[in-house]
């Protein structure tokens, strides 16, 4: 019996040649089974999950005897009968139907249940972190008409956070993604990681108003950097009742970024 062996490695090809090398064989000599295809981070939070193939080497069939020819036999030649014609039956023509339309089936909106919608939303980040390997407790915060906040608490959760909420953000838009994909009524569920976003929005806010001031005293617009639509929702709010400079959003996502003008005399 051909001997079977497992291999692994980043790639499929790269298990298959440690199959070839062990068993002493060329490539076109192997019989190989994929049994798990190499699986690519998400978003930089996840491990990568090589290749994994099952090789063996091929039977060679045994040779096929040759039987000897056969002895040559002098056929005489039959009496040719002559050929008669048959007529060809004539052919029916069915007549052509037209097919009848087809009429596409509106799959119904499933009416949205919150307590089900929040369970599936916890199950989907515990899932997430379960493959991070990291112990996450979830407190739900009911937020009514706006939807829920989910605040995390645990150690070293700065890897959820990511460089300014990136990863947050994206984590947040998988969830929203994920729970929401069947219902008729949306539900948004914001992520909070031991109040980050608080604690950004003082930092966002402390800004805001720096920056203003800079604008009026330089005369001068000032950019900021790229913020997403949470953020620069802040910064225009925060000076939207300061009547010497005004805000507006440039560039496209995800490089949109807020610029704080000041007023011109006699625009306000």
């Amino acid at each position: 019996m051909a001997k079977v062996i497992e291999k692994t490695g980043k790639t499929i090809d790269e298990a298959i040649q440690a199959a070839v090398a062990e068993l002493g064989v060329s490539e076109s000599d192997l019989e190989v089974e994929v049994l798990e295809t190499p699986k690519k981070k998400l978003f930089g939070l996840f491990g990568e999950t090589p290749a994994k193939i099952r090789a063996k080497v091929k039977e060679v069939a045994p040779p096929v005897k040759v039987a000897e020819p056969a002895r040559q036999v002098e056929e005489v030649p039959a009496v040719e009968e002559p050929v008669q014609e048959v007529a060809e039956p004539v052919k029916e023509f069915e007549p052509i139907l037209e097919p009848s339309p087809v009429v596409e089936e509106k799959s119904e909106p499933v009416p949205v249940d919150r307590d089900k919608a929040v369970e599936s939303a916890k199950k989907f980040l515990q899932d997430v972190f379960s493959a991070m390997s990291i112990e996450v407790e979830i407190e739900v915060i009911d937020a009514a008409e706006e939807g829920y906040i989910f605040n995390l608490v645990g150690k070293n959760l700065g890897v959820l956070i990511g460089r300014r909420g990136q990863s947050l953000d994206a984590l947040q838009y998988l969830l929203n993604l994920a729970v929401n994909r069947k219902s008729e009524d949306k539900i948004h569920f914001t992520l909070d990681v031991e109040n980050y976003r608080r604690r950004r929005e003082v930092a966002l806010t402390k800004l805001a108003k720096g920056v203003a001031e800079r604008a009026i005293k330089t005369r001068k617009d000032v950019r900021l950097e790229a913020m997403n639509r949470h953020e620069r929702k802040i910064i225009h709010t925060v000076l939207q009742e300061n009547d010497r400079v005004e805000t507006h959003s440039a560039g496209e996502e995800p490089y949109r970024y807020v610029i704080v003008s000041p007023v011109k005399r006699g625009r306000r």
